[in-house]
């Protein structure tokens, strides 16, 4: 066997993909960065997308089952720093996924500000769990996570939301084209019952806390300036989650395509 072949069989399975894994993403990298025409066209085939929400509410998990990165199943210890994935599909399309931390640190605000200020998004996915976060420790400390009622919780993703919302609406009126938003209702799992309350909760117009917030957002952003869509996600893996439940994730994967001009 001659050194050329010798090397492409040395190079094989895990190796193998993760070598291909690293190509790509120095290519995406490259042409991210490139000047004019090409840079545009990498945009609209490869858009960004932040992931925000607070703490517990399932941004990673989400993130990897629409990247179809692998993750543990065991439950997310969240993250205090800005976490990266990227989707590719067969067709050269896919999204390039910011997740935003969700504790109220330095850089959750720094993450907020890259992805609405210093480098714009294209769409927010804003993850909420109608009431069903995980519990977490305090940045810091040692012991049980703290447990709080399914009021409280709202009360915190309502508070952790209008954050959010100032900052997308500043980056809507600087932008000369529309940003999309959906607000992914996850966590459907642990509802299944209540998936139509729940979507109702977070819509507009509806006349609940978070609507009336979502009204606010879109008077001050102008509304041919950002759409707004409710989808409810079972971010569970597939053998965790009933037929109904995954078809959800599809239903999310179908509205960004479409969102993003890719279908």
């Amino acid at each position: 066997m001659n050194a050329t072949r010798l090397g492409k069989a040395a190079i094989s399975g895990p190796g193998k993909a993760a070598l291909s894994t690293g190509i790509a993403g120095s290519a995406l990298t490259a042409l991210s960065s490139a000047p004019g025409q090409m840079a545009h066209l990498f945009r609209r085939r490869f858009p960004t997308v932040a992931v925000t929400g607070m703490t517990g509410v399932g941004k990673t998990r989400l993130a990897d089952r629409l990247a179809k990165h692998a993750s543990s199943d065991a439950v997310d210890a969240g993250s205090a720093v800005m976490e990266r994935r990227t989707k590719h599909s067969s067709r050269l399309h896919g999204f390039r996924f910011r997740v935003v931390p969700g504790d109220n640190a330095a850089t959750r605000l720094g993450a907020l500000d890259e992805v609405f200020h210093d480098d714009p998004v294209d769409g927010v996915l804003h993850v909420v769990a109608y009431g069903h976060a995980t519990p977490r420790r305090t940045g810091g400390t040692s012991g049980a996570a703290e447990q709080r009622t399914r009021e409280e919780q709202l009360a915190a993703e309502l508070e952790d939301w209008s954050i959010t919302a100032h900052r997308i609406a500043a980056m809507c009126v600087r932008r000369d084209r529309p940003v999309w938003l959906v607000i992914v209702v996850t966590k459907a799992d642990l509802f299944a019952n209540d998936i139509d309350a729940a979507v109702r909760y977070y819509s507009p117009g509806s006349g609940s806390p978070f609507a009336a917030k979502l009204d606010e957002l879109r008077a001050l952003a102008g509304g041919a300036r950002l759409s707004i869509d409710v989808l409810p996600v079972s971010a569970e893996n597939d053998s965790k989650s009933t037929k109904e439940l995954s078809k959800l994730l599809t239903t999310l994967e179908n509205r960004m395509a479409q969102l993003s001009g890719h279908v």
